[in-house]
């Protein structure tokens, strides 16, 4: 597999075919989404909207660091990852460790200085940060120093408006819920006209790296999401009628699977997802999955165990390897479904 080294392809997205019951792998392209599915099925994206998550600050010895944000500053208390000096154009595992803090620590911010009110057992990179500001001024100061938190296989530097779906809403997400990006608006009109129906929920997607070993092992750490009641009233009608309930990124599954875990079925609200996704998962309401190309060993590519054998979920990954798929938020797609090459719809090229 390839990184991406541009964010600008969504269209003419490879997908990589993964039928779930009879263990079939092929390869397609996004525009084929629609021929994929029927007016039964439904499709649920995230419409967080991607904030400027990273910021540069300042400890009061003058030693620069990075924060990378885990949440929005709705709180006057905010989860943060520190990576020390450098940037981007660094790998995250390569990056020097930040300086040592503790509670009662400052970083600045421009002119603002941020308080840790706490660090964690798991890892000193993983901090809580205070505000001094109200949320209209955290907001300014996040929109005004903040940038997208980056990685090393994009070359140029990204703008707000690259790491955004078509479905952006509320600025929850500190990366982007990327798995929408093949969903442009020809796609999505397509969809409409096959009859799949679309519905939303909120999901703030979360860091996917922080550069320490023992704290990527933990990711994802517990998220914030919200299923409104139209989507609850979709998901109903769409398994009553016999449909499958696709989800358009990992993070997706993560909040309706946290929702019937909890509650036997899923409820519109609000909560915080602690459920982690593995081999061991059996998905209660989500039937496939739209997602990027992950390798082994990625905090991702676990999540995928949930929906094939791992023997299957190997093939897709050696195959997307040898074909050079590109792989992150700008890369490449994979479809995981039962029954995806039973119809023929698709005409899917073999692997």
């Amino acid at each position: 597999m390839t990184a991406a080294a541009s964010a600008q392809h969504a269209a003419g997205t490879r997908l990589l075919l993964v039928d779930t019951r009879s263990d079939e792998i092929a390869e397609s392209e996004s525009s084929a989404i629609p021929r994929l599915l029927d007016a039964r099925d439904l499709l649920v994206v995230n419409d967080a909207a991607t904030l400027p998550a990273s910021l540069v600050g300042f400890t009061a010895c003058g030693e620069q660091l990075e924060i990378r944000l885990l949440e929005g500053p709705y709180q006057e208390t905010t989860r943060a990852v520190l990576l020390g000096r450098g940037d981007y154009h660094i790998k995250t595992e390569l990056r020097d460790p930040p300086p040592v803090l503790a509670p009662g620590d400052t970083i600045a911010v421009g002119p603002v200085t941020l308080q840790i009110c706490a660090v964690s057992r798991l890892s000193p990179r993983l901090v809580e940060l205070r505000w001094p500001l109200d949320l209209a001024a955290r907001f300014v100061l996040l929109y005004r120093a903040g940038r997208p938190v980056q990685y090393s296989y994009v070359e140029q530097p990204l703008a707000l408006w690259d790491v955004q779906t078509t479905f952006a809403a509320r600025p929850w997400a500190v990366e982007m819920p990327s798995a929408a990006r093949p969903l442009t608006g020809a796609l999505l009109l397509a969809l409409a006209t096959r009859g799949v129906e679309v519905a939303t929920l909120t999901h703030a997607a979360g860091l996917s790296s922080s550069g320490d070993a023992a704290l990527d092992a933990a990711l994802p750490l517990p998220e914030r999401y919200d299923i409104p009641p139209a989507t609850v009233r979709r998901i109903e009608s769409t398994r009553a009628r016999g449909g499958r309930v696709v989800a358009v990124g990992t993070s997706v599954v993560r909040a309706l699977e946290d929702s019937a875990l909890r509650h036997g079925v899923v409820r519109a609200g609000e909560a915080s997802a602690e459920l982690i996704l593995d081999q061991d998962t059996t998905p209660r309401v989500v039937s496939g999955l739209l997602t990027g190309i992950h390798a082994p060993g990625e905090s991702h590519y676990k999540l995928l165990a949930a929906f094939t054998r791992s023997a299957t979920l190997a093939r897709a990954a050696a195959l997307a390897e040898g074909h050079g798929y590109r792989m992150h938020e700008f890369g490449d797609a994979a479809l995981f479904l039962p029954d995806l090459l039973a119809s023929g719809a698709s005409a899917p090229r073999a692997a």
